[in-house]
């Protein structure tokens, strides 16, 4: 960073920095761990030379939170897999349902921004689509921040809602789902080899909010990848480059993904062994009727405060999924 020429592409020093910062974190919180540990032992020492049970109390809850940190950190270290660092990009599609979907796809859209925010990452919305009614159609974001894609790829799959619904007269139960897909933001990757000749991108006016220039200008770019038939939309950008940019940024994403998936279909023949993806193979239920509890069902991880859940206390079924992967 020293060095006279580092700002001279502002891309590249950025995403340094990003490094910097991510390399920072981890020996900042080792230190701090250290310094718990330390503090701990003082305080140790402390309760048996005075034999203060009031102590007592206080050492055990510091013991329970240096544990609570140490295996947080655990987790971030475990964060390895080769874009396990990098941004996250994700989606979400209401399944069939119509209104009733749209709506659980925007409660899921407040969940994952109120998680981001708790993490103290960026949430940025590449494209957005609202549903007719209420809700939405669908959504894209790009989730900025060290081991976002990491945290996030835990998410994808199929999420169930069970509750009583707001636009049924009767006020029946109804079950809807939102497919959830995370991808991590890729740059330039020789491991992603996509040719100008496989792509067909169209420009078109933006449909979202966004003022009078983003409505009256063909800033929104479509990028078909024509032998995948993968087509990755952006339209937030008031620049069709920027748009143009973002959107191969995704399809690379889905196209590593494509890559991913197909290792993992050959693997599992190998092993004799078959994946169900089909849509109701969804990953966790959230109840809100006729009694309150959120569930995984990869990891049995079972959370009672369903409002907590939908605030973006997520960690508890990201860190059980995880370390279910390490075993």
């Amino acid at each position: 960073m020293l060095a006279p020429d580092f700002w001279d592409d502002n891309d590249v020093a950025q995403k340094t920095i990003g490094e910097l910062n991510g390399i920072k974190s981890l020996t900042d919180t080792m230190g701090r761990l250290d310094a718990s540990y330390d503090d701990l032992q003082m305080m140790l020492e402390l309760v048996i030379e005075e034999g203060d049970s009031s102590l007592i109390s206080d050492l055990y809850q510091s013991t329970q939170d240096l544990k609570k940190n140490f295996e947080d950190f655990e987790l971030e270290l475990l964060l390895s897999d080769q874009y396990d660092k990098n941004n996250a990009i994700l989606e979400l599609h209401p399944g069939a349902g119509g209104t009733e979907s749209q709506d659980w796809g925007s409660m899921l859209l407040r969940m994952y921004t109120r998680w981001a925010e708790r993490k103290g990452f960026k949430v940025e919305t590449l494209d957005y689509l609202p549903g007719d009614e209420a809700g939405i159609k669908s959504v894209t974001l790009l989730i900025k921040g060290h081991n976002a894609y990491g945290y996030l790829k835990a998410e994808k799959g199929v999420h169930r809602l069970v509750r009583i619904s707001p636009f049924d007269a009767s006020g029946r139960r109804h079950t809807s789902f939102v497919s959830c897909n995370v991808l991590p933001e890729i740059e330039n990757d020789k491991e992603v080899d996509i040719r100008t000749e496989d792509l067909k991108i169209d420009t078109y006016r933006s449909s979202g909010a966004g003022g009078q220039h983003i409505n009256t200008t063909d800033s929104a770019v479509r990028i078909t990848h024509l032998p995948t038939g993968i087509v990755v939309t952006c339209q937030t950008e008031r620049s069709q480059i920027k748009n143009r940019d973002r959107a191969m940024k995704m399809l690379l994403g889905k196209l590593f993904e494509l890559q991913k998936q197909e290792q993992e279909k050959t693997l599992a023949s190998i092993q004799g062994e078959q994946k169900d993806i089909a849509w109701g193979s969804q990953i966790r239920s959230y109840v809100f009727h006729p009694y309150s509890m959120v569930k995984d069902h990869r990891t049995n991880m079972e959370v009672g405060n369903v409002q907590a859940v939908m605030d973006g206390e997520l960690d508890p079924f990201i860190d059980a999924y995880l370390r279910s992967q390490l075993q």
